[in-house]
């Protein structure tokens, strides 16, 4: 798998990016200094890209680049809250190929990965590669494998599948598949979405024998980790 490597001191937000983008298919390592990188890269670690924030405790995200830039071949991308022009210009002429400020979504983030991969010559193997693209079509209620099996859905599988095929690759909270794939008068809880995705798994496997990339994000709601398209 395509290796990354998150430089943030901020706890939250390295444990956020870590875990989203092992969802998507990504090995992800992270740590919360300049010297933790530094060892990290002697110790043999070699990232296609790294995510690096600009403002450390024990170093400068600016220069830090143009050290990564004369040993290591890999992609830069800078995440930090330094938005203005000029920042961004630093940013660029210290070696980050591309320039992120801190309200970017974690899709966005993911995006950006794979559109630097793209760039530099080197796909990303993760579970939303082109050749693993699932088609939700709409008119007949029908969820579509990459290998051309097909699966005929409920109203409420089919429900919450147009939300996660529409935000693929970004967490959909509970409480906002709750109350869209809720029917009209009915009482539907966290408990019925976690009974429609169990049933809605299990058939996928059964029918179409792939693993379903529906995958639960503990407390928080569930991501479609595949590539998918809606017709």
């Amino acid at each position: 798998m395509t290796h990354i490597l998150i430089v943030e001191d901020e706890p939250r937000l390295r444990k956020d990016l870590a875990d989203f983008l092992e969802l998507t298919g990504f090995t992800a390592e992270s740590v919360a200094t300049a010297g933790e990188l530094r060892q990290t890269l002697a110790n043999g670690s070699s990232p296609a890209v790294i995510i690096l924030d600009v403002g450390l405790p024990d170093g400068n995200g600016f220069d830090l680049a143009t050290e990564i830039r004369k040993s290591h071949a890999c992609g830069i991308i800078m995440l930090t809250a330094l938005g203005d022009s000029d920042d961004r210009i630093r940013g660029f002429e210290s070696g980050a190929d591309i320039y992120l400020v801190k309200h970017s979504t974690l899709r966005e983030i993911d995006a950006a990965i794979r559109s630097l991969l793209r760039r530099t010559g080197a796909p990303p193997d993760s579970a939303n590669g082109s050749s693993d693209r699932w088609v939700l079509d709409g008119t007949n209620w029908m969820l579509i494998a990459p290998n051309h099996r097909s699966l005929k859905l409920t109203a409420a599988e089919f429900a919450f599948m147009n939300v996660l095929c529409n935000r693929s690759g970004e967490i959909c909270q509970r409480e906002d598949l709750v109350e869209l794939v809720a029917r009209p008068r009915s009482n539907f809880d966290n408990r019925h979405l976690d009974a429609v995705v169990s049933r809605l798994r299990r058939k996928l496997e059964e029918h179409i024998s792939l693993p379903a990339p529906i995958k639960v994000v503990y407390g928080v709601g569930y991501i479609f980790t595949a590539a998918a398209a809606v017709q």
